[in-house]
């Protein structure tokens, strides 16, 4: 049983099980799904009785094509049932693409009636198309965020692994799914029950929500020296306004020369030619994922012009970004 003085944003039906309901979305991770589901259906067999149930929704129940390019076999429809109380959107790649009007209804109604109200991934694109999000600080999959704050420069974005705030639940996705329920779950359960969770999966426990949701740099690049590692994050938050390479050595203490040695010994390129490219795949995924134009992109990935740009990402990728665009339109409301 919960303590009373232990807050927790789900709601329970009439007979104290908690129902979890899932919108699939074309193209959700299967895996952010079960990572979700499996951590109930243990707690209810060990606890020998149903503590949780789960139900996956689409828009007329259609099946819903994973990013695995599988499917499960049952979904309801938005008008099979009351509306849900704890709703968390399973989206992943090309979110944009199916938005809809009839999702962001449905997802309005259930707000309304005072639901807790989730997303998984890349579902934070609908919650916000849906304007729920307002005032809560939310997290999403890493690679998703660029995309995210350019579209809603307004909201809070956290780098969490999950974030409870208030009735609003977002997850990073993947396996994180499986930190973020056992955390919900926890006040419903001892905590004798969700240590047997985690022996099932055979794990180690809980994750702190505030872990890492990226291999750090220094072991994604296989690089240790403390001065290039510094300023490789620099470049990497300041891509709107780039700094001179005569700057970044400065800040970091070291002659131009002996940046540019290092670059050359760890990344086979010089530090204006590693910008570059991070600001121009930055710049790939905004005209990929977004509906701003060439001139806003070329500004938000720290280029002098619509022309500057254009000539870069032309030598970079044989493509014109306009052509890029016209191959990957996201489909908007």
């Amino acid at each position: 049983m919960m303590d009373a003085a232990t807050y927790s944003p789900l709601c329970a039906d009439a007979d104290g099980v908690i129902t979890f309901s899932f919108l699939l979305r074309p193209e959700y991770a299967m895996i952010s799904l079960m990572s979700a589901i499996e951590p109930l259906r243990i707690a209810n067999r060990l606890a020998g009785k149903p503590l949780f149930r789960w139900q996956c929704f689409s828009e007329e129940g259609e099946s819903v094509l994973a990013s695995n390019e599988m499917s499960l076999s049952r979904h309801l429809g938005f008008k099979d049932r009351e509306l849900p109380k704890n709703l968390f959107v399973n989206s992943s790649f090309n979110p944009r693409r199916y938005l809809s009007q009839c999702s962001v209804k449905w997802l309005q109604q259930i707000k309304r009636r005072g639901g807790c109200i989730g997303a998984f991934d890349t579902g934070c694109f609908l919650l916000a198309e849906a304007n729920l999000l307002n005032g809560h600080c939310v997290t999403m999959h890493w690679e998703a965020v660029p995309v995210f704050a350019e579209l809603y420069p307004e909201q809070g974005i956290s780098t969490d692994l999950f974030v409870v705030d208030g009735a609003c639940v977002t997850c990073a996705g993947g396996v994180a799914a499986t930190d973020m329920m056992l955390s919900l779950i926890a006040p419903f359960c001892d905590k004798k029950l969700i240590e047997q969770i985690c022996d099932q999966f055979i794990g180690q426990g809980v994750r702190d929500k505030h872990v890492e949701q990226r291999i750090g740099m220094s072991e994604r690049l296989n690089i240790h020296n403390p001065r290039l590692l510094k300023v490789l994050k620099l470049m990497e938050a300041n891509l709107a306004s780039p700094i001179t390479t005569a700057d970044l050595a400065e800040q970091v203490h070291i002659s131009l020369r002996q940046l540019e040695r290092l670059f050359q010994r760890y990344l086979q390129m010089t530090p204006s030619r590693y910008y570059l490219k991070l600001r121009l795949t930055r710049a790939k995924q905004l005209l990929c994922e977004t509906s701003l134009s060439v001139s806003q992109i070329a500004l938000a990935c720290g280029f002098g012009s619509p022309s500057q740009f254009s000539r870069s990402y032309r030598k970079e990728y044989l493509i014109a970004p306009n052509t890029a665009r016209k191959d990957a339109s996201p489909i908007v409301l």
